[in-house]
């Protein structure tokens, strides 16, 4: 890595330990800014109901509210949480890790935060971490929201701010977040994340450098490049993005091993810059396991924090999980089955874990739907959210295999194929065929689609 010549002096601190020169790889990945969409109005609470009652607190509904019995029936389940679950086992084990490899006089440096509610505003969700009024992640088709000032956390960084704000200058966070989205073995409308943040003040981050009274955090006038934000100093930035990485990089090899291959690719999120995705070579294919990268400095100044710089990270524990312990169905995450649980009660969290329980054991069975949609007004995740509520983790998995256009009305039919599979037996066709009538009916009447069946 060639430095500019006023970034020599950082050499020493960037060249040791070096990161391997075959981590690098660069892939620039934008979000579209399409203007937010409603969810349907059928899967909106029913008439009658004023309130939504979620962890012994009430909220009143109105237009926005979407979010289900099912889903809330997961609210304070808290699996991370649970002694020797596997996702509080992988949790435990990067809690270890920062524990023990980052003390100040035999403290930890990282404070960690596993129990905060996973009930937010619309404003700590989106406007805390300057995410834009027409950004796509905002959907109603693709949050659970209780109405239109409060929802379910859609990641943990929705308490980023609020953690700044009391002083905290390095913290992680975990717990349940909430999404709308597609039916698969990797997808589930609840799962877990973990992220870290750190900060630095002018003497922290450059203290081990040479003639550091020369460096500061910030600059005046600067211009906001693809590699620093406006205030920061392009010095500040590269000590800051070596702190990171190289943290991350000692986490990985710690839960995958020495030999790992790690690779970084540039990417964009609205609350760092510049940001970054890891990916590890797993079984020779590479994964993408954590997005990462600088931290807005405005976010730092609206949180009382502007007079330090940071970095952000954030981790799917599920993820996580499933590779390390070839765990593959999301759904077992949830099974309350002593066979699968058991599994897990091991004597030190470092101890190697490998699922045994073959998901072939139990057949799937195949049904599908086939219906004309009502228009425009189709949002295909308004139909995995009604297989859901109807299905529940009865449905594996729900994929679109047909597509067509009716050459002389226009309109638009979509066949899809509905996976049952029970994870602890198997399933008849019969209980399938039930449940299956019951998601044909729904559509027709919730969605406003035409079967073909």
């Amino acid at each position: 890595m060639r430095l500019p010549s006023r970034l020599l002096c950082l050499r020493p601190l960037l060249q040791a330990p070096p990161l391997p020169s075959h981590l690098y790889c660069v892939a620039a990945l934008q979000t579209g800014g399409r203007a937010p969409t409603t969810s349907h109005p059928a899967l909106r609470p029913l008439a009658g109901q004023t309130t939504v009652e979620v962890l012994g607190h009430s909220y009143q509904r109105d237009d926005f509210t979407n979010v289900t019995p099912k889903i809330l029936a997961k609210v304070g389940r808290n699996l991370h949480n649970q002694s020797h679950h596997p996702l509080w086992l992988i949790k435990e084990r990067i809690k270890s890790h920062f524990y023990s490899v980052y003390t100040c006089r035999g403290n930890p440096v990282f404070s960690v935060h596993d129990n905060l509610s996973p009930v937010v505003t619309v404003e700590q969700n989106f406007d805390s971490l300057l995410i834009p009024p027409d950004h796509p992640s905002r959907k109603q088709g693709d949050n659970y929201y209780l109405n239109r000032k409060t929802m379910l956390r859609a990641h943990t960084s929705a308490h980023q701010r609020e953690l700044v704000r009391c002083g905290l200058d390095a913290f992680l966070v975990a717990g349940d977040v909430y999404r709308r989205d597609e039916i698969d073995a990797s997808h589930y409308p609840v799962f877990h994340q973990m992220e870290g943040v750190r900060l630095f003040s002018n003497h922290q981050l450059f203290q081990k450098v040479e003639n550091s009274q020369d460096l500061s955090l910030f600059e005046a006038g600067g211009q906001r490049t693809p590699h620093k934000q406006e205030s920061h100093s392009l010095e500040a930035v590269k000590l800051l993005e070596f702190d990171l990485k190289r943290t991350l990089t000692h986490l990985v090899t710690h839960l995958f091993g020495a030999d790992v291959e790690v690779r970084w690719v540039d990417c964009h999120f609205p609350f760092t810059h510049p940001s970054f995705e890891m990916e590890v070579r797993f079984q020779g294919d590479w994964m993408e396991v954590l997005g990462c990268g600088v931290m807005e400095q405005e976010l730092l100044n609206s949180a009382g924090a502007g007079r330090q710089v940071g970095w952000a990270f954030g981790l799917g524990l599920e993820r996580l999980a499933m590779v390390l312990y070839s765990i593959p169905d999301i759904r077992l995450f949830w099974s309350q089955d002593q066979r699968f649980l058991q599994q897990f009660q091991v004597q030190d969290i470092q101890q190697p874990v490998r699922f045994q329980q073959p998901l072939s054991k139990y057949p799937p069975l195949h049904n599908d739907i086939s219906f004309w949609l009502p228009g425009d007004s189709f949002i295909e995740n308004d139909f995995y959210e009604l297989v859901r509520s109807i299905g529940g983790d009865l449905v594996e998995k729900v994929s679109l295999v047909d597509k067509f256009k009716h050459p002389k009305t226009g309109r638009w039919s979509h066949c899809y194929r509905i996976s049952y599979r029970h994870m602890e037996r198997t399933l008849s066709q019969q209980e399938a065929r039930l449940v299956h009538r019951q998601i044909e009916d729904a559509a027709e009447a919730q969605l406003g689609v035409q079967g073909r069946y």
